[in-house]
């Protein structure tokens, strides 16, 4: 049972979908000042939270987890050419959702 605790297989698969939603949602390529860009970008994060809440639901997080879906979200945008900054702001919302 205590393993179980420590199983985040699930967790760091919903952070990557999530950052690779986000991801197509928004390339790289985008200019973030555009009202419209903004527009698309609060849509995309709506549509984040609606899923961790449905996420939530289905599977407790700990501690633990939590730290690892976000882990996961955070270098999965990294990975993808994201600035760093822009990047900690993303994972810093997403933390505080779930």
């Amino acid at each position: 049972m205590l393993f179980g605790w420590f199983n985040a297989k699930e967790a760091q698969q919903f952070g990557a979908e999530q950052a690779q939603f986000f991801i197509a949602k928004m390339p790289l390529d985008t200019q973030r000042k555009d009202k419209k860009v903004a527009q698309k970008t609060q849509g995309a994060l709506d549509t984040i939270a609606l899923r961790v809440q449905q996420f939530q639901r289905s599977h407790p997080l700990n501690i633990y987890t939590r730290a690892k879906l976000a882990t996961t979200f955070k270098w999965t945008l990294k990975d993808a050419g994201y600035d760093a900054a822009y990047v900690e702001q993303l994972t810093e919302w997403l933390v505080k959702r779930l």
